[in-house]
């Protein structure tokens, strides 16, 4: 009974023993806390800040105009003017004109004049006259003018118009002719593989020469495969009859519009 009395003895010592927490390391826990969370809030508000802040950007654009037409600078040069005072006139001689005086002979009036024979004769032929018209005879020169196709006597005959008696029928129908030329050629397939959308418009200047074929063909158009598209279907356009003014077959100039609408 007393060994056991001593080992609780003991036991309520070592209780005693036992350090109390210290204030300044309560302290230390709470500072490192607070500063823990003043330092995320300050980097929340910072992020805030920056997220909110506008930038403003600035598109500038460069652009290139007409060369300035500025004078050109003049360098004028030294001119020495000369006193006056030290210019030394020239003499000029005059030459005296000398009069010689002749004493005129009279000849009475009943003296009788030898007969002079005449300077001029009239030239001596050997051969026939030669007309000057007939060694240079006279050239109708070329009409190298190029008419519009409303501007001329006689418009190109498409073929297959050949039948039709005015000017403006003529056009209507070779206007007619070409646009089922255009759609059934043209591959209007290229717009949606170029991304194109809605109304695609070309235009296709060609000239129809003196003996009626087509040449010097050019195409409006921003992309590259269109325009070779559209210069492909303006070589099938067929040989026609050709423009005349007068008697004479001149060149003409022709404008074909072609208008591709592309939905999705």
């Amino acid at each position: 009974m007393n060994i056991s009395k001593k080992n609780h003895g003991i036991v309520g010592q070592n209780d005693k023993i036992v350090k109390k927490p210290h204030k300044h390391d309560a302290n230390l826990r709470k500072n490192s806390t607070l500063y823990f969370q003043v330092g995320l809030i300050l980097t929340l508000l910072a992020t805030y800040t920056l997220l909110e802040m506008q930038f403003k950007t600035v598109d500038i654009e460069i652009s290139t105009g007409e060369p300035l037409q500025e004078d050109p600078y003049v360098f004028a040069s030294i001119i020495k003017i000369a006193d006056e005072s030290i210019k030394h006139e020239k003499k000029v001689k005059q030459n005296k004109r000398k009069i010689i005086s002749v004493d005129p002979t009279i000849v009475p009036d009943d003296v009788s004049l030898k007969d002079v024979d005449p300077i001029f004769t009239d030239p001596t032929t050997n051969g026939p006259v030669i007309n000057p018209d007939e060694i240079f005879p006279l050239i109708d020169k070329p009409d190298d003018k190029t008419y519009s196709v409303l501007g001329v006597e006689q418009v190109p005959i498409y073929p297959g118009c050949e039948g039709l008696a005015s000017n403006q029928d003529r056009i209507d129908c070779m206007q007619l002719k070409l646009d089922k030329l255009v759609n059934r050629k043209f591959d209007s397939a290229i717009m949606a593989d170029l991304g194109l959308s809605g109304i695609q418009r070309i235009v296709v200047y060609f000239k129809i020469d003196k003996a009626g074929a087509i040449g010097e063909i050019k195409v409006r158009h921003s992309h590259t495969r269109v325009q070779r598209e559209a210069l492909k279907v303006a070589h099938m356009i067929p040989q026609m009859s050709p423009a005349k003014q007068g008697n004479k077959n001149v060149e003409v100039m022709y404008s074909l519009p072609i208008t591709v609408k592309v939905n999705y």
